[in-house]
C-alpha cells in the first residue's frame, strides 16, 4: 500500500515537471525568442491557457506528500529550507509577472517582463539544486535534523544540477514553442530547441559519469531512469530534425520529468539519504488509517486532474494566430 502511494505522489510530482518546465523554459527564453511587443504577446499568449492548469499538479503533489509521507516532508523541508525559499520566492514572481504583465494596454511591461525571466530562471535553478541535493544527499546530522550547513546545499554536484535545470527547461519551453507559437516564429523556436539539446546532453553525460563515481546504493530502477532520460532526449532530437515538433514536445517533457523519478527511484526503498542516516519510504509514511481516508479522495481528484488537463490541450493544440484571444 505505502509503495503505491509512492507511484500516486511520482506521478503527481512527475507530471508537474513534464508540463510546468516548458512555462519556465518560454519565461527564460522571451528576451532572446522576441523583441516586438505583439510578439511578445503571443508568445506568452501560447503559454497563457496552460500554466496555472500546470502547476495544480505541484499543489497537488505538495498535498499528497504532507498527508501521505509527513516524516519525509519535514526533514526534506528543513534540511533545504534555504532552496525551498527561494523556489517559492521564484514560483509566486514569475506566477504573478505573468498575469499582472498585460491587464492595462497603456501600461509599462518591463518590470513584469523582467519578473517573468527572472522569476523562470529562480525557479529553474532552484529545482535543479533541490532535486540534485536529494540525488546526492541532503546534508543531514546523524539523526536525521538539519545539519546548519547552508553552504553545502550548493555542492559543485548540486550546482551542475542547477545549471543543467535552466538547460534543460529552455529545450522544453523552445519545444512547446514550436509546437504553439506563430507559424512564423516556428522556426526561429525549432533552431532554439536544436541548440539547447548540446548542453542538455553535456549535463546528462557529466552528471550520469559524476554520480557512477559518487553515489552508493544506486539501484536498477535508478539506472533505467538513466538510459530513459537518454532515450528520451534522442527522440526530442529526431523529431526536431523529422520536424515532427509534437513528438519532440513529448520527448522532452519525458526528459524533463526524468530527474524527478530519478530521486524517487534511485535508492529505493530508501527515500532519503544523508551521510549516516536513510529514511525508507515505511519509515516516511503516514498511519494506515490516513491512508484510508486518502484513497476516498485521492483517485477522484487525479481524474478529475488528468481529465481537465486533457481538455485544456485539446482545446488548445493549435498555434496562436491572429484570431486567438491573447490575455497575457
Amino acid at each position: 500500500m505505502v509503495t503505491l502511494w509512492w507511484c500516486v505522489l511520482g506521478l503527481l510530482t512527475c507530471g508537474y515537471f513534464a508540463l510546468a518546465g516548458y512555462d519556465y523554459g518560454v519565461g527564460m527564453l522571451l528576451p532572446v525568442f522576441e523583441t516586438d511587443e505583439r510578439r511578445r504577446r503571443q508568445t506568452l499568449g501560447a503559454l497563457g491557457p496552460f500554466f496555472l492548469a500546470n502547476e495544480v499538479w505541484l499543489v497537488a503533489a505538495v498535498g499528497l506528500l504532507f498527508g501521505a509521507f509527513p516524516h519525509l516532508e519535514g526533514k526534506v523541508f528543513a534540511g533545504a529550507y534555504v532552496l525551498v525559499v527561494t523556489l517559492l520566492l521564484g514560483l509566486v514572481t514569475f506566477t504573478a509577472s505573468m498575469q499582472l504583465r498585460s491587464r492595462r494596454p497603456d501600461a509599462r511591461r518591463g518590470a513584469w517582463t523582467a519578473g517573468i525571466v527572472g522569476g523562470a530562471l529562480v525557479t529553474a535553478v532552484s529545482w535543479g539544486l533541490f532535486l540534485g541535493n536529494l540525488v546526492a544527499g541532503l546534508p543531514l546530522a546523524a539523526d536525521g535534523s538539519p545539519s546548519g550547513d547552508v553552504l553545502a546545499l550548493f555542492s559543485p554536484y548540486a550546482v551542475l544540477w542547477g545549471l543543467g535545470f535552466v538547460a534543460l527547461f529552455a529545450l522544453q519551453g523552445a519545444a512547446f514553442l514550436a509546437v504553439r507559437a506563430p507559424a512564423e516564429l516556428t522556426g526561429r523556436a525549432v533552431r532554439l530547441a536544436r541548440a539547447f539539446t548540446a548542453p542538455v546532453l553535456a549535463f546528462l553525460v557529466i552528471a550520469t559519469v559524476w554520480s557512477a563515481f559518487a553515489l552508493d546504493g544506486v539501484t536498477a530502477l535508478g539506472v533505467g531512469v538513466a538510459v530513459l532520460a537518454f532515450a528520451a532526449l534522442a527522440v526530442t532530437r529526431l523529431g526536431l530534425a523529422l520536424r515532427r515538433n509534437r513528438v519532440a514536445l513529448v520527448g522532452s517533457m519525458v526528459l524533463a520529468a526524468c530527474p524527478a523519478l530519478l530521486a524517487g527511484t534511485l535508492r529505493f526503498p530508501a527515500v532519503l539519504v544523508s551521510p549516516g542516516y536513510a529514511l525508507t519510504v515505511e519509515q516516511a509514511a503516514t498511519a494506515p488509517g490516513t491512508f484510508a481516508l486518502l484513497a476516498w479522495f485521492a483517485p477522484p481528484s487525479v481524474l478529475v486532474l488528468l481529465v481537465v488537463q486533457w481538455l485544456t490541450w485539446r482545446a488548445h493544440r493549435h498555434p496562436v494566430d491572429q484570431r486567438s484571444l491573447l490575455h497575457f
